[in-house]
């Protein structure tokens, strides 16, 4: 037996386990209808049965008959009605308001509407009975695998019932996430199209709105209200066949009392009652009997609803089929505009390879698959990979902590957990208190799947009131799924995991901003300081008269001590902010994590997947990482997410925060300091874009002089958020290594290296007027002549720039004349490196003709480059006394060893991993017999002696490289 139902036997919803499977599958209950009418006026009602018969009361024969019987006259006004002018505004008005997107949509460009990508959810016909029946055990697979047999299209939930009977009130409900609201949207802009034309008229409401108003209104005063242009439809309402759907979005906002002691009967439209009496009695039929109801809530509400007033139950169950996900990632990642360019090619690149990895993704039925059961993970799937890859700029408020507290917002809102619950605790800081506290349990100890046990001791060890209780039957219906899910890995089928893996870290980082991970002393000082405060003002009062009536000395002195635990909290409290600052620092400079992925590149991988074979079940899994974990608690401190957070019940203060960030400068930046490796440098300057505190960033830069970020794969978006942190401050980085960020020459240039568009934000950190980087290093890049345009502007406005590297970096002749022509207008660059570029005579000889009259270049690599002997010989009669400036093209220099021979051996070793071989080959065999014939040309023993000495050095490199050993 689970330890939910030993311990709460009188839960209905049974253990942990048990709560994925209420998922589509379940054979239907059978069911009877009870048709009865409680008055005149009232239709008849079904009542669910548990009989296999279907038995049928009809009361109201009469009144029934005149209902049927609409004169003539009604008719035409009818027809007249159903085209006039005001149903026509009516639909503009909702096509208007119902397909405006969200801000967090417009991230994607206009021509993401909700007809260009919209998908439908799987719809599973169900009823009362099955909801409150137990789910049974199911794995995700099995969710994801099973047909759903009781499937139902969004035009046909008013059809017939089972007894042939037709519906008028639907209850579609789902969990958080399962696109009950943008479902309602669609439907409501395809009958502004026509698309659903069944009804003449929709009128949306929505729960929300209707729960803050408690003064009494008329049905008709009230669409009026919220739609003027309906003032000369609303009398007809009642008084003619108009065939009028009601919409009642989100009802688990509204208490209903569905007791004729509560909520008395009213058919009259006009009658003022309060707006959920309006609701019951529309739910009821006892007002407007003729219209349509359809209802969207949570499942918790469901019952809320007697059953005998509801025509059909309708499950919405999400994306159960992968080909519905990939349908939806297919129309989202292919639409024009996705990528920010207007380049078909490009488009059909990027996109098309996105959208592929994703479904090989989703075929090996990975992790992913079941978090995109829910469409609103898709959308943050969708999000996330914009993010990554067709992230041109960086708005100071696009950053990935700000994407995930977006995403919050998207479905949660500002809820409440339970609208019947006095207390009104904000779902999202019920699930900060409680699933932050498993999310930080796991990361500390570093782990990602949990048993039931795990669950028990996060959200029953201190539960204690009957409303705690209430509250987490509430949680496990309606919100549960939406952060755990089933995990799919063999031999974890009964343990659970985060729907994403960030989203651990993301509930994590919130629950130690929030100030959730407290000591005891912590929690009850603060509780015991809360209660002395308030007692303290009153006693002020009272000991202020008692003082003047009776000489009691002491009175002052009890005063003072009162006042006194208050401050002493407050410091305490600072000391918990000054445990959040080094948290934060000894998660983000921890050592085991130093050689791992950047972050960055670790969700690309949690999204698309890691390309190769699969491990062995047997097989020892990696340690888990969690590097996102301290960049979150950065970033949900910046104003905008605080802002965001404050809307949804979680208040993180100004002061708060303030105080953190002072705390920071103690830890973080004493850390910095400290040689980072490549990829845990960008997870900093991550950090730092994350966090946007411009004082904070501006010090943190001051104590880089070097960034190395080599064989990093510096994709456009890192660049931005490089651009970012460096123009934060008058930075006085000497150094920035950008070296062979290609780490995969298999993998489309535009994926996963540093190309053209990332050159244009190098030119734009160059540009910045306080740019002080003296040197720079681009090697082992497809730059290219896009790229090398972009550099040549950069070149052309610097003025900190000394030394540039942009070996092996595809410019060819065409990109080496674009850099010859604004180098010139350069007054500071010292060397340059255009080495393996595919340069032939023409241009190099031009650029060392530029350089010549350079004021400060001296310097020139053209080594593995297309020269020939007539080249060769031309800039070897360069001199630096005569000419001003030297090139290296071979080891040698006439008949002398070169200088630099040492210097060009030690480049090719260590790009080698990055280049041709094949090429390299047959170059160095090409500088091997160049050594070898100025060898025979010298008499001197003693360069004799240098060349033989070259010579073995090359000999060497080019025996490890046939036999596969350099």
């Amino acid at each position: 037996m689970s330890w939910a139902m030993q311990c709460h036997g009188c839960l209905p919803w049974g253990s942990w386990t048990r709560l994925c499977g209420s998922q589509p599958g379940r054979r239907a209950a059978r069911c009877v209808y009870l048709c009865t009418a409680s008055g005149p006026g009232d239709p008849c009602r079904c009542f669910l049965s548990s009989s296999r018969s279907c038995v049928r009361y009809k009361g109201g024969s009469q009144e029934n008959r005149a209902q049927r019987s609409s004169s003539h006259h009604g008719l035409d006004h009818l027809r007249n009605v159903a085209s006039s002018d005001a149903i026509k505004k009516h639909q503009k008005s909702l096509s208007a308001w119902f397909s405006n997107q969200p801000n967090e949509e417009r991230q994607f460009g206009p021509s993401f509407s909700l007809d260009a990508i919209h998908v439908d959810p799987v719809i599973r016909e169900s009823s009362l009975e099955q909801i409150l029946k137990p789910s049974p055990d199911l794995t995700i697979q099995h969710q994801l695998q099973q047909p759903c047999r009781q499937v139902i299209s969004l035009q046909n939930l008013f059809d017939v019932d089972a007894c042939g009977r037709q519906v008028k009130n639907v209850v579609l409900y789902g969990t958080v996430g399962t696109g009950k609201s943008t479902l309602i949207k669609k439907m409501v802009v395809d009958w502004c199209h026509g698309l659903l034309p069944r009804f003449e008229l929709v009128i949306p409401f929505s729960c929300e709105d209707l729960s803050h108003s408690h003064v009494p209104i008329s049905l008709r005063r009230l669409i009026t209200k919220k739609y003027q242009h309906l003032r000369d439809v609303v009398p007809l309402l009642g008084s003619s066949n108009l065939k009028v759907l009601f919409i009642l979005n989100g009802l688990e906002r509204l208490n209903l009392d569905f007791r004729l002691a509560g909520t008395e009967l009213c058919c009259d439209a006009n009658e003022p009652v309060p707006p959920s009496a309006i609701v019951v009695n529309l739910l009821r039929k006892y007002l407007l009997p003729e219209a349509s109801i359809i209802v969207t809530t949570r499942p918790s509400a469901v019952r809320r609803i007697p059953g005998k007033y509801v025509g059909r139950y309708a499950e919405i169950c999400g994306f159960s089929d992968t080909n519905l996900q990939k349908l939806y990632f297919q129309l989202r990642l292919s639409q024009p505009g996705c990528d920010g360019e207007n380049s078909v090619a490009s488009r059909s690149g990027e996109q098309d390879n996105l959208v592929e990895m994703l479904s090989r993704n989703l075929e090996r039925q990975n992790q992913i698959a079941a978090a995109c059961f829910l469409p609103s993970y898709c959308w943050l799937v969708c999000t996330t990979l914009h993010f990554l890859y067709f992230t041109r700029t960086v708005p100071p408020s696009q950053t990935l902590s700000g994407i995930y507290t977006s995403f919050l917002r998207l479905n949660f809102s500002g809820e409440v957990l339970d609208s019947t619950d006095p207390t009104k605790i904000s779902m999202m800081k019920y699930v900060a208190k409680t699933v932050g506290k498993l999310a930080h349990e796991g990361v500390m100890s570093r782990k990602t799947s949990f048993t039931e046990e795990d669950l028990q001791q996060c959200f029953e060890v201190e539960m204690k009131t009957e409303s705690e209780l209430n509250q987490l039957e509430v949680f496990r219906s309606d919100v549960f799924r939406f952060f755990l899910t089933p995990c799919v890995q063999p031999g974890k089928e009964h343990t659970f995991v985060f729907t994403i893996p960030a989203m651990q870290e993301y509930l994590a980082a919130l629950y130690v901003v929030l100030g959730e991970k407290k000591t005891l002393v912590q929690k009850v000082g603060k509780e015991v300081s809360e209660i002395i405060g308030k007692v303290s003002e009153d006693a002020a009062v009272v000991l202020s008269i008692i003082s003047k009536v009776l000489p009691l000395r002491f009175l002052p002195v009890l005063f003072n001590l009162l006042k006194m635990f208050p401050r002493f909290f407050s410091r305490l409290s600072g000391k918990g902010r000054d445990t959040i600052a080094r948290t934060m620092a000894e998660e983000l400079f921890k050592e085991e994590d130093y050689y791992n992925d950047d972050v960055l590149d670790q969700i690309n991988s949690s999204i698309l997947g890691v390309e190769g074979p699969m491990r062995h079940p047997d097989e020892a899994a990696d340690d888990e990482v969690f590097e996102l974990f301290p960049i979150f608690m950065g970033g949900i401190l910046s104003r905008r997410n605080r802002a965001i957070l404050e809307q949804l019940g979680c208040s993180i203060k100004n002061l708060a925060a303030f105080e953190i960030a002072k705390a920071m400068k103690k830890t973080v930046i004493r850390n910095s300091r400290k040689g980072l490796p490549p990829s845990e440098l960008m997870d900093y300057l991550f950090f730092l874009h994350e966090f946007q505190n411009e004082r904070f960033t501006a010090e943190a830069v001051r104590s880089l002089r070097t960034v190395n970020l080599s064989s990093v794969k510096m994709t456009p978006l890192k660049c931005c958020v490089l651009a970012s942190v460096m123009g934060s401050t008058s930075h006085e980085v000497e150094e920035l290594n950008l070296t062979s960020c290609n780490l995969d020459a298999s993998i489309p240039p535009a994926l996963n290296s540093l190309g053209p568009d990332a050159c244009k934000e190098i030119r734009d950190l160059l540009l910045h007027d306080k740019c002080a980087v003296s040197n720079l290093r681009l090697g082992n890049n497809p730059i290219g002549e896009q790229g090398a345009q972009y550099l040549a502007e950069a070149l052309a406005g610097n003025r900190s720039l000394t030394h540039l590297s942009l070996l092996h970096t595809a410019l060819g002749d065409r990109g080496v004349e674009l850099l010859a022509q604004h180098l010139a207008e350069n007054q500071q660059l010292q060397e340059l490196n255009l080495g393996y570029n595919s340069l032939t005579d023409t241009a190099a000889l031009h650029v060392v003709e530029v350089a010549k009259k350079h004021a400060t270049l001296d310097k020139v690599h053209l080594y593995f480059n297309d020269i020939s002997e007539d080249g060769k010989r031309a800039l070897d009669s360069l001199r630096m006394d005569r000419d001003g400036v030297r090139a290296l093209v071979f080891l040698t220099a006439g008949t002398d060893v070169s200088d630099y021979w040492s210097s060009i051996l030690n480049v090719v070793h260590k790009n080698l991993p990055f280049w041709d071989r094949e090429r390299v080959r047959q170059h160095l065999t090409i500088i091997l017999q160049d050594l070898e014939s100025s060898r025979r040309q010298t008499v001197n023993p003693w360069r004799k002696a240098k060349f033989l000495r070259v010579e073995s050095e090359v000999k060497k490199m080019l025996g490890k490289l046939q036999h596969g050993t350099l």
